[in-house]
C-alpha cells in the first residue's frame, strides 16, 4: 500500500471515529425525551358503595361492603383503589352520585336493581378535569348482579377514551368479571382495554394489598 493511500485510509478512520462520537452524542441527547414519552400518566376512576361508615357494631351486609384500615372504612373498591394508586403515583377520581344512594342494604339493593331493570344512567357529581391528559385509565367497580353500576355506565358513555388503555377491577361476591371487561370494550371500542384485569372476592380482601403489588408489576405500571 502507497503512503498516500495509508493518508487515505488513516483520514477516513478518523472521520468514520468523528461521526461515530457525534452519533453517541445525539443517541445520548435522545434518550431523556425517549424516556419523557414512554412515561404513562395514569388516572384511577372508581365507583364504591360502603353501607356504613361506622366500624363498631357492623351487620352482616355491612361487613360485607367495606375494608377496616387504622380505624377509617373503606367500601371494597376504594380501597382497591387507593392501593393502585398508592403504587403507581396516578391520580385519582371517585365517581360519586348526584343523588347519594341509601347505605340500608335493602333500600340500596331495591334502587340498584331498579336502576338495572330500567337502564337508568345516574348522574354523576363532578367530573374528571383533564381527560385527555391521561394515557392509562384504571376503572373499578362491584360487579352487581353481574354487570356494573349504571352509574358507571354513566362515566363510560361520558367520556371518549379513544387511544387510552383501559384496565378494569372490580370487587364481587363470587362471580368475578362476569362479561363486564366485554361490555366496557364495547362501549368504548377506540380504546385498548386489557384483559387481564384484578378481581378480588369481599370474602378475600386481606389480599388485595400483595395481590394488587403482583398484578401491577407483571403490567409494568408499579412506581
Amino acid at each position: 500500500m502507497q503512503w498516500n493511500e495509508l493518508l487515505a485510509s488513516g483520514q477516513i478512520l478518523k472521520i468514520a471515529g468523528m461521526l461515530a462520537a457525534a452519533a453517541c452524542l445525539i443517541c445520548g441527547a435522545a434518550h431523556p425525551v425517549q424516556a419523557a414519552e414512554l412515561k404513562k400518566k395514569m388516572l384511577v376512576v372508581y365507583f364504591s358503595m360502603p353501607e356504613t361508615d361506622d366500624p363498631r357494631g357492623m351487620t352482616r351486609d355491612e361487613a360485607n361492603s367495606v375494608v377496616v384500615v387504622d380505624g377509617k372504612v373503606l367500601g371494597n373498591t376504594q380501597y382497591v383503589a387507593q392501593l393502585i394508586q398508592e403504587r403507581t403515583g396516578a391520580d385519582i377520581f371517585r365517581i360519586l352520585p348526584q343523588n347519594p344512594y341509601p347505605t340500608a342494604h335493602d333500600a340500596l339493593v331495591g334502587q340498584a336493581k331498579e336502576e338495572q331493570r330500567q337502564k337508568a344512567r345516574p348522574a354523576i357529581s363532578g367530573a374528571v378535569a383533564g381527560m385527555a391528559q391521561y394515557d392509562v385509565v384504571f376503572l373499578g367497580y362491584p360487579n352487581w348482579w353481574a354487570d356494573m353500576p349504571m352509574i358507571v355506565y354513566t362515566f363510560l358513555e361520558s367520556y371518549d377514551l379513544s387511544g387510552k388503555t383501559v384496565i378494569p377491577f372490580c370487587t364481587h361476591g363470587g362471580s368475578g368479571f362476569s362479561r363486564t371487561i366485554q361490555t366496557i370494550a364495547a362501549k368504548q371500542p377506540g380504546a385498548n382495554v386489557m384483559q387481564d384485569g384484578y378481581a378480588l372476592s369481599r370474602s378475600r380482601m386481606e389480599e388485595a394489598p400483595a395481590g394488587v403489588t403482583e398484578w401491577l408489576e407483571e403490567l409494568g405500571f408499579k412506581k
